[in-house]
């Protein structure tokens, strides 16, 4: 059991998810004093040891699922053996089922059911409620529809895949529905429908997570635990890429913004509270020696004056670098408590001030919709031209910035090989306390084709990588 356990907290770091060595042995002692033939509790036992955040534990069900699958129930490939495997184990467990119930299992002869039977008897099991039925069910529909072969280089999602459509879940679903529906008595509320309909999701939910789990079972005995855990891998949502993320992943990443920002808050807070002190107070530090006879043993200082710095976001809104902008100017408004005063612009070819759009809305996804819709960003051809786009701002708004102002940067600085007009930062770095440049792309790919970074690098203050949540949360809290 270590040797898993060693296996699993060392999946889980790959995974990304921080776990220490007191928390290994934490979980090793938590084990010794707990029967771990209770899997639930053996789940939840582990996670409370190795689970800090909300959000890394979808990545340690995943994870857990994979080394500690139920390698003890196995069905035989063979289907006829598996029936009759599976009529026995039922006669004993299923004997308050009426007769009516168990008929149909096979064709009268002894031979597997028809796909139309199986599809009944599913039925039956889900409508009853039966979660042994349900789930003795699922593990037979794989063998049935699935069709995995040993050593075949298919993900599980494939199988799934097959599987769910040979069952039509959905159809299943109205009839459960329509059936329930048809015993009340005169015309269902439409509450009540809804509850019969939810209640039906759940049942059909779990039955399909034990089909997931069954095919990841099987794919375990075959591959082993190492090689599937590392094919069915997923980031962490600040490990999530924001120029390639997908409909799920960035939901994700929306669900992630709030958090971060009152953690980032919460930080920042502190850290101006207890971690900067003024000047050396010379008179009251000689004052309090008189206490030690005139020795300066306990240094005084002024207290300092609070500073929270002035932010001005320029931000790229053309193309893939789209997302990037929307999540960094969400973060920076979120944490808009820190900041004496924000200031938000967006630009393609032209550039606009959005500050109102983000200041009056009351929910900031709404107002991200409004900064891509209303903004005058295009100037020509709505193909980004950073030359234009900076001697346009600094001829509009630059002399109204001070040297408390923080210009951040937002974008790939790919000029589409127009002018660069680097002078501009030259100009502006002479008016504003900082100039940083958030950068979407791997370093990798910095002055490469028409990425001109390079030429405004030396006029900023720092150039970052800034692909995801974890690096973002980096750059804000040096930011501070």
């Amino acid at each position: 059991m270590l040797d898993v356990l060693e296996g699993f907290v060392l999946e889980l770091r790959k995974a990304g998810i921080p776990v220490s060595m007191t928390e290994n042995v934490d979980c090793a002692n938590a084990l010794s004093i707990m029967a771990i033939d209770d899997r639930s509790a053996f789940k939840y036992a582990l996670g409370s040891c190795l689970v800090k955040n909300h959000s890394h534990w979808q990545a340690f069900e995943t994870v857990f699922e994979i080394y500690f699958s139920r390698t003890g129930r196995k069905i035989q490939d063979d289907e006829q053996d598996g029936w009759d495997q599976f009529l026995a184990q039922l006669q004993q467990e299923q004997e308050g089922i009426q007769d009516g119930y168990m008929s149909g299992l096979s064709g009268g002869s002894g031979e597997p059911i028809s796909d139309e039977e199986f599809a009944q008897l599913l039925f039956k099991a889900l409508r009853r409620g039966d979660t042994q039925l349900a789930n003795a069910l699922a593990r037979l529909a794989v063998s049935r529809y699935a069709g995995m072969e040993p050593g075949r280089p298919v993900g599980g999602v494939y199988y799934l895949y097959r599987t769910l459509r040979n069952l039509n879940l959905d159809a299943v679903l109205e009839g459960l529905v329509a059936d329930e529906l048809k015993d009340v008595d005169g015309t269902s509320s439409e509450f009540q429908a809804r509850l019969v309909t939810d209640d039906y999701k759940a049942r059909i939910d779990a039955l399909r997570k034990e089909i997931e789990a069954e095919i990841r079972r099987r794919l375990v005995a075959d591959r082993g635990a190492e090689a599937l855990a590392k094919s069915l891998k997923k980031p962490l949502p600040e490990e999530i890429d924001f120029m390639h993320a997908n409909r799920e992943e960035l939901a994700q990443l929306r669900r992630s913004i709030q958090p971060l920002s009152r953690k980032l808050a919460v930080r920042l807070a502190r850290r101006r509270r207890h971690l900067r002190r003024g000047s050396l107070d010379f008179r009251s530090t000689i004052r309090h020696s008189m206490s030690y006879g005139g020795v300066p043993l306990e240094t005084k200082y002024k207290k300092p004056r609070a500073h929270k710095p002035e932010i001005v976001v320029l931000a790229d809104i053309s193309g893939s670098v789209a997302s990037f902008a929307r999540f960094t100017l969400q973060l920076v408004h979120a944490l808009n408590s820190q900041f004496s005063k924000i200031r938000s612009f967006v630009f393609v070819d032209g550039v606009d001030e959005v500050t109102h759009l983000l200041e009056d809305a009351q929910d900031i996804g709404e107002a991200i919709h409004r900064v891509n819709t209303e903004a005058n960003v295009v100037w020509v051809d709505g193909h980004s031209d950073y030359g234009h786009v900076f001697e346009d701002f600094y001829e509009r708004w630059g002399k109204q910035f001070t040297n408390k102002t923080s210009v951040i940067i937002l974008g790939d600085a790919r000029n589409n090989y127009h002018a660069t007009n680097s002078w501009v930062l030259k100009e502006l770095e002479k008016h504003v306390k900082h100039i940083y440049w958030l950068n979407p792309e791997p370093m990798a790919y910095w002055d490469s084709g028409d990425s001109v970074v390079a030429s405004y690098a030396t006029h900023c203050e720092g150039v970052f990588e800034c692909r995801n949540l974890r690096q973002l949360e980096v750059f804000v809290d040096k930011l501070a």
